[in-house]
């Protein structure tokens, strides 16, 4: 599962062999989260605190994050976003 970003314990990471809509995978300690690129959706739970930070970061990089995804598709190196600081 290849880490495309990590900050303040929170580690986002892309999937090859994904399934549409176009999303990412989060970890925090215990917690997991799918969210989804495009609308912000999340399947899965985080704490309030990180949902927020996540979200902050989802609408800076959110371009970046839609190329990522299409490099994804083509088995091509997803290539690795700033964190939030």
């Amino acid at each position: 599962m290849p880490e495309i970003s990590n900050f303040y314990g929170i580690i986002i990471t892309m999937l090859y062999k994904e399934h549409n809509p176009p999303h990412f995978h989060v970890k925090y300690g215990e917690y997991r989260a799918q969210i989804t690129i495009q609308e912000g959706t999340i399947k899965g739970n985080l704490p309030r605190r990180a949902l927020n930070l996540v979200y902050e970061w989802l609408d800076l990089h959110r371009d970046e994050l839609l190329e990522n995804w299409g490099r994804m598709e083509k088995r091509e190196t997803l290539q690795k976003i700033a964190p939030l600081a």
